[in-house]
């Protein structure tokens, strides 16, 4: 479970971005969106869903960009870029994209991430130098970097590195670790790597596997971060495939035909050398052959978008994971959406504490009976500064002017400018120039 996401000197965040999941206080009503755990008879809460609004170019995308870009540097361990560019995230792979473009002196790019899994409550975070933008070829450096265990300091990585007590991941640490726990800090101390992240690095070989196995496998995956969702091809795969055969998934074609598809079968055909498949369309008509053609061929975008999207959402619900997705409503109809944000509201079905963000244009979402306040979010852009700045509904509180309360309607105060980080757009000038130019008027 997600409680919270920060980062500071990210694209157009110079400032420090705090993402929370924490409900807000003083928030009555929709009380099945919130999920709870206890961790040594502490009781976390955290929000199951959120929606964030913000007009074009104001840093929505720049939000989710950060989260998929941190988890792939956690991942990968080490501050210098990825071989392996396929990622639609740039950030993520070449990290001379990172720093914000208007600084003229070099700051921090900050990350910091705190979490539930299995029962054990994870804050991360590191810091580090990568130079201005667009320095390629700049000397990278780790600042700083903590982690904390149920609230316990478990190691902080500065100019050196200190330890807090260990006893609290005793189960964690490595076979015969009590008897060499003096020589392991010591090799650790003087084998720092600039360029490394201590935690995926010499913490992971010389203390405790089985912690970074926990963390890198919650970041891999259980936080699902789709940075485009019109780029999700989804890959299944398919034991002791058999070539040119067409697999059909049950569950995948019922829902489908909730989603509209009934005259039409979808599945799956094994192809390429790596057994890799490839979404289809698949006809079957009585004392017919059965047919399959690629489905981009027959379905709508919208209807290949909601076949790709799907399987994850399913993922996410039974393992209890966070799903954070670019966009995740373009071109599927609101009604389809608003069932699955239902769904992750709805205590009896989100057993495992499943988490569902996105960002949007849509204002249909803006509704007091679906979302908490502290549920929707906003983005704003200086258009002088070009800085981003993320707030919450529920920041504005309930009193005074500017209060805003469970009852009021939302999507009508957002479009006249109650709640900022929406513009006001005209063309006009554009196309009067275009079209009277040279002509007298």
């Amino acid at each position: 479970m997600l409680l919270e996401f920060r980062v500071s000197n990210y694209k157009s965040f110079k400032e420090e971005l705090i993402f929370s999941l924490v409900p807000a206080p003083k928030q009555k009503g929709l009380d099945y969106s919130i999920l709870e755990e206890t961790i040594d008879k502490k009781t976390y809460k955290g929000l199951c869903a959120s929606v964030i609004y913000g007009s074009n170019a104001s840093g929505k995308t720049n939000i989710i960009g950060a989260m998929d870009t941190f988890k792939s540097i956690v991942l990968r361990g080490h501050l210098r870029n990825k071989e392996n560019k396929n990622n639609p995230n740039a950030a993520a792979c070449e990290l001379e994209l990172i720093p914000n473009n208007s600084l003229e002196e070099k700051e921090p790019v900050c990350f910091a991430i705190k979490f539930i899994t299995d029962g054990i409550l994870i804050e991360y975070t590191f810091s580090a130098d990568l130079g201005k933008f667009l320095e390629g070829e700049y000397p990278r450096k780790v600042l700083s970097e903590t982690l904390i265990v149920n609230q316990n300091l478990i190691f902080s990585r500065r100019e050196n590195l200190e330890f807090g007590s260990l006893d609290i991941i005793e189960k964690f640490l490595v076979n015969a670790f009590a008897q060499n726990k003096e020589g392991a800090i010591s090799l650790a101390k003087s084998n720092l790597n600039n360029e490394e992240l201590f935690l995926m690095n010499g913490f992971k070989n010389m203390f405790s596997a089985k912690l970074v196995s926990l963390i890198s496998e919650w970041l891999d995956y259980k936080f699902m971060v789709v940075y485009r969702a019109d780029n999700i091809q989804l890959i299944r795969k398919v034991s002791d495939p058999q070539k040119k055969s067409v697999y059909i998934e049950k569950t995948l074609n019922e829902a489908a035909v909730y989603f509209g598809i009934n005259s039409n079968a979808l599945g799956y055909v094994v192809e390429g050398e790596n057994n890799e498949t490839k979404l289809c369309s698949v006809f079957k008509r009585p004392s017919q052959k059965t047919m399959a053609i690629p489905a981009e061929l027959f379905e709508s975008y919208g209807t290949i978008r909601f076949v790709n999207i799907f399987p994850l959402v399913v993922d996410v619900l039974l393992n209890g994971g966070t799903l954070v997705v670019d966009e995740f409503d373009a071109s599927i109809h609101p009604m389809a959406l608003m069932n699955i944000i239902n769904i992750f509201h709805n205590d009896e079905i989100n057993i495992h504490h499943a988490q569902l963000i996105f960002n949007t244009h849509n204002p249909i979402f803006l509704n007091s009976n679906l979302y908490r306040r502290d549920e929707i979010k906003f983005v704003e852009r200086d258009d002088d500064l070009h800085f981003s700045t993320h707030y919450s509904l529920s920041d504005f509180g309930t009193a005074g002017k500017n209060g805003v309360r469970k009852n009021e309607d939302y999507m009508k105060n957002y479009f006249v400018d109650r709640y900022g980080a929406v513009k006001n757009i005209d063309f006009t000038p554009i196309f009067e120039k275009l079209i009277f130019q040279g002509k007298e008027v």
